[in-house]
């Protein structure tokens, strides 16, 4: 294996002596099949941030918080995050950014398991079809706030009942034949009632919601402008999506800080009740919560890794986008809890006993906030202009997971022309029929189950599980971190900073920990533990029929079924002994410029040759003989003068 400075091309040998040639890595993947890369390396962390930080932190977060005691929450959710959650993060992000491909063409690193990128893949359309429904909510709710005076803020709307009332100074019930009824908050009857239109059961889909169907098609539209050209337009909305809505949620803090009752409600977030933590429910909802709010197990993250330049510092973008995941969810938690300490001290009741617990948290903490600000119109434009960007580019870049998934499978097709563009639109309104049956008066029924089991914790803990076991057990975990250490150290190991040092080797050895053992237990574990308290669903008071769940299921079982499907049927129509067929199928298939230099089994596929490379180290065995970095005697890449270093060796930046 040779290196030619003079042209950055690679010369490299098979077995037979014979070379291959292959361009600059980073050259590389912009012209094949005309798959593009990010402009700056910020589009690629600002679009991560805007993917995992989105609704899930402001609506999904508060309210299992509020659900499940408040502070208690916060306990179970911070170990998850730690043992689970960035190192899924962080894989999946690499393993993109190594492969240079989606969800599904990824998985060539272990073949035989490619089952696992089409169960992402299916997830994520799922999830494509239900996670836009609430950027519906959010376009009617704008629209609807178009007034001198917001619709939810008062009780003398034809849709509101003799229940409604603004003033709970004195009694929180009135008596109807001896009965005592609750008085009602008119943004809960807005929501119910106005909103939603929402029938007493599944049973009864009710009719159309027009206006929410409107909606429904104005989201898409404005998802398939913001994609339709790929991540050349994705990255530069980014810069406005991914932190406005940052603005907006300090503002509605400081807002609620000063509202009477709101350190009742911050003090129900903060403040833990340590009973609850013998609740399984509470650990399963803190491990459920943190493969949804980080994205994991979607493929969505390995389609934007896979657009990196190959040589990116992945190891450092991970740490920081985690990091700013889950602040956010910790922060937009004090915007919501101190409204629902407002709630609580004007109605009289305790804070847990304010709203349901729901997705509708949101449409009833948030509005109310922004009732109590002067100039409210004006405040309910610009937080529900926030809901929508959250929701936006998560929505976006889900949509974009999927072409890109799919697109690797057909390059030639769908990088060809204005081909990209029509699949795109064909993805879009496939999924806006789907969506329909979600904005009919009994759509939330509906929405429930999808969100319950098509695309949330239970279906995410299955694909963690099997990410990290093939990863860490089939192509061999130190192997891997040694392939991440070779994309991210452009200077010899011995000449980085001892701070640099420091930082990756702890990173390194944590990651090696979680991979093979706590973060496949912890999702095992989970998914064992809601197996075995499973309950039927409910939505406020009602409960699910069993035939409800039996959908629900389906959709699940769909998804995950895909893993030993694909892997019975390349074991079928691999020839040979089955030994022979395990070691072609686990070989990964890999691309001249991925191999670098360590020596010994097992092989590797290349560009149609069968190659020796990539032999198995412990963390120790790496730090005495880490990986040549690009450009060095022993690696198969040439420097990039595009490449940037891991950390300075000089100033440990």
């Amino acid at each position: 294996m040779a290196v030619d400075p003079a042209d950055t091309k690679v010369t490299l040998e098979n077995q037979e002596g014979e070379s291959l040639e292959q361009s600059n890595p980073d050259k590389i993947e912009d012209d094949d099949y005309g798959r593009p890369k990010w402009d700056h390396k910020i589009e690629f962390i600002l679009s991560c941030v805007g993917f995992a930080v989105g609704l899930g932190n402001v609506w999904r977060f508060p309210y299992l918080c509020y659900k499940n005691g408040g502070g208690a929450f916060l306990i179970p959710y911070v170990i998850c995050m730690i043992c689970a959650g960035i190192p899924l993060f962080f894989l999946e992000v690499s393993l993109g950014q190594f492969m240079s491909r989606g969800g599904i063409q990824c998985w060539k690193i272990c073949p035989i398991f490619q089952g696992i990128g089409f169960s992402t893949t299916c997830i994520m359309s799922f999830c494509n079809c239900y996670y836009i429904i609430i950027l519906t909510w959010a376009f009617y709710y704008l629209f609807m706030g178009f007034t001198s005076t917001l619709p939810w803020s008062n009780c003398d709307n034809k849709w509101n009942t003799v229940y409604c009332t603004t003033n709970f100074t004195g009694s929180s019930y009135v008596t109807v034949n001896a009965t005592n009824i609750s008085l009602v908050d008119p943004v809960v009857e807005f929501w119910n009632r106005k909103a939603l239109g929402i029938t007493e059961d599944i049973t009864n889909s009710g009719g159309m919601r027009w206006e929410l169907a409107g909606c429904l098609l104005l989201s898409w539209v404005v998802v398939y402008l913001c994609i339709f050209k790929g991540v050349k337009s994705t990255g530069k909305v980014v810069y406005f999506t991914a932190t406005f809505p940052y603005v907006m949620i300090t503002i509605l803090i400081i807002r609620g800080a000063l509202l009477p009752g709101a350190m009742e409600g911050i003090k129900f977030y903060i403040v833990p009740d340590t009973s609850k933590l013998y609740d399984g429910k509470v650990w399963i909802d803190a491990g459920t919560q943190i493969f949804f709010s980080y994205a994991v197990g979607l493929g969505a993250l390995t389609a934007l890794g896979s657009y990196n330049q190959f040589h990116n510092n992945c190891f450092r973008d991970g740490i920081i986008i985690s990091i700013i995941n889950s602040l956010t969810s910790l922060y937009a938690g004090f915007a919501i809890f101190s409204v629902l300490g407002y709630m609580a001290y004007e109605q009289g009741k305790d804070v847990k006993d304010v709203v349901d617990s729901g997705p509708g948290l949101a449409f009833m903490a948030y509005p109310k906030a922004v009732s109590l600000m002067p100039l409210s119109p004006l405040w309910s434009f610009s937080f529900f202009f926030m809901i929508i960007l959250l929701g936006l580019d998560s929505q976006f870049v889900g949509v974009e997971g999927v072409v890109t998934a799919l697109g690797d499978l057909m390059p030639r097709k769908i990088y060809k022309g204005y081909n990209r563009e029509i699949f795109i639109a064909i993805i879009c309104f496939l999924s806006f029929l789907v969506g329909l049956s979600m904005v009919t008066e009994g759509g939330m029924y509906v929405f429930q189950i999808f969100d319950f089991y098509s695309a949330s914790g239970l279906v995410l803990l299955c694909m963690s599980f099997f990410e990290t076991i093939v990863i860490a057990y089939i192509y061999g975990g130190t192997r891997f971190i040694s392939d991440i250490m070779f994309m991210i150290s452009t200077s010899p190991y011995e000449t980085w900073h001892p701070a640099s040092r420091v930082i990756w080797n702890i990173g390194k050895w944590w990651m090696y920990i979680c991979w093979y053992c706590l973060t496949p237990l912890i999702s095992i574990g989970i998914w064992l533990f809601f197996c075995a308290t499973w309950t039927p669903m409910e939505y406020g008071s009602y409960h699910f029929p069993i035939w409800a769940e039996g959908i629900g299921w389906c959709f699940l079982i769909v998804s995950a079924s895909m893993i030993p499907l694909v892997f019975i049927i390349k074991l079928v129509m691999a020839k040979g002994s089955f030994m022979e067929r395990w070691r072609v199928l686990t070989t990964p298939k890999l691309k001249p410029h991925q191999i670098h230099g360590r020596q010994g089994p097992p092989s590797v596929v290349m560009a149609g040759f069968m190659t020796s490379s990539a032999g198995t180290q412990t963390p120790a065995e790496m730090e005495d003989h880490p990986p040549p970095y690009p450009g060095s005697k022993s690696s198969s890449v040439a420097r990039s003068p595009e490449t940037e270093p891991f950390i300075d060796s000089q100033t440990g930046v």
